[in-house]
């Protein structure tokens, strides 16, 4: 091994150096410098930056944590917020929400997979479980609340009843046991549909009843469906819904009766074709029957009919009505009469407002125009009374919505 010749500050020239002379210089050559000369590059990186590996290292060792909103335990939870489930340190692979009403609740992402919110509140009253998994983990996390219920509620008493078959004219009529303050927030939780399908809409007639219909009546043989999903719908403050649930109506044939009070005649049409014409007696001048178009709401083989009822004092009190079908809520009925002179029907108005037909007592007679026409009848039917000397009745008086025109009936929606 050879070695450079150094001068001293003698300038005297030295000779050759002698072995140990040569171990020490090797000796002075710095630690540091001596491991780069055998050491690659990234080992030089490594040692040179002993924070960096360390923050690497834990990096890499971190562990995903999902969080879940309501908490997971929370007995009284809010069920007018959605559930949210979160992750730091990771993104989520999986979420489901299932109630143990056998439901589930349907969410969507972030676009960071991050957050799973769900699509629609949780409802009252109901145990969850939620189910979440991080991408690359290999435990799920579980958590479970329960919402809390509503203090107060209100509910829809609807009409026709559940797979009933209707006339024509039979509206889907709904009154709430509470006053609804936020009309909009309701009726968008309710909906009817038919088949074959026509345009239905909603007409307010006050805080506590919406009904439902179409342009024109319905057509025989359409089924229509009522759907409520007012559950936790805050229709006033603090009040909620608690139905949900489908039913379905049907309508049956068509039948329209037009009685003419100029001529006392009433002519039943079915399916477009006369199929009877009876001699009646409506309202005298004192009690004018109300004219417009009505749908019987209701039928009574025999009934009760008592004047005290209608502000009429003790005018009447009959006991065994025939064959009564109520055209107004206010007491409007086309019903049997036995009482008075079978001259009387077809050439007088002798009533106290109701549209009166031939009877016999007992409502046993088949022979009798209270009896053919009763029997012939169905909830639903359009009986339309005109030239009776009254105005048109309100249509909100009974289900008789249809004196309203479209226009009309659409302008009362609160959607």
């Amino acid at each position: 091994m050879g070695v450079q010749h150094i001068s001293n500050r003698s300038g005297r020239q030295s000779g050759k150096w002698s072995r140990r002379g040569i171990l020490a210089a090797l000796g002075a050559v710095p630690a540091g410098a001596a491991l780069a000369g055998c050491s690659s590059s990234a080992d030089a990186s490594a040692a040179g930056d002993g924070k960096g590996a360390t923050a690497s290292a834990k990096s890499a060792t971190k562990k995903a944590t999902i969080t879940v909103d309501p908490v997971s335990g929370t007995k009284k939870a809010d069920f007018t917020a959605p559930v949210e489930v979160t992750v730091t340190d990771g993104t989520l692979a999986s979420v489901t929400v299932a109630g143990n009403d056998g439901a589930t609740l349907a969410g969507t992402f972030n676009s960071a997979k991050t957050k799973w919110t769900s699509a629609k509140n949780p409802f009252s009253g109901t145990k969850y479980t939620v189910t979440a998994k991080a991408q690359g983990a290999s435990e799920e996390t579980v958590a479970t609340f329960t919402t809390k219920s509503p203090g107060e509620t209100f509910i829809g008493y609807f009409t026709p009843e559940a797979d009933s078959t209707s006339g024509v004219g039979m509206p889907v009529s709904i009154n709430f046991t509470h006053a609804v303050k936020d009309r909009a927030a309701v009726q968008k939780a309710i909906t009817v549909t038919a088949e074959p399908e026509v345009e239905v809409v909603g007409h307010w007639f006050s805080d506590t009843r919406l009904d439902f219909r179409p342009e024109t009546y319905w057509a025989k043989g359409t089924k229509i469906t009522l759907s409520l999903k007012l559950k936790d719908v805050e229709g006033s403050d603090g009040v909620y819904g608690v139905q949900s649930k489908d039913v379905t109506f049907h309508i049956g044939r068509e039948q329209i009766s037009t009685v003419d009070l100029s001529t006392k005649q009433m002519t039943v049409k079915r399916d477009g074709a006369t199929y009877a014409t009876y001699p009646v007696s409506g309202g005298n001048s004192q009690h004018t029957t109300w004219s417009g178009i009505m749908v019987i709401s209701e039928r009574f083989k025999q009934t009760r009919m008592e004047s005290s009822t209608v502000g009429l004092g003790d005018e009447y009190d009959i006991s065994d009505v025939p064959h009564a079908q109520r055209l107004t809520t206010s007491g409007t009925f086309v019903h049997g009469n036995y009482w008075a002179s079978t001259s009387v029907f077809g050439s007088q108005n002798t009533s106290h407002g109701c549209v009166g037909l031939h009877d016999a007592k007992g409502a046993s007679d088949s022979s009798v125009a209270g009896y053919k026409f009763y029997e012939s009848s169905m909830i639903g039917d359009v009986v339309i009374v005109k030239n009776s000397g009254e105005k048109t009745v309100e249509a909100s008086n009974g289900l008789n919505g249809w004196n309203l025109s479209w226009a009309d009936w659409k302008a009362g929606s609160a959607v």
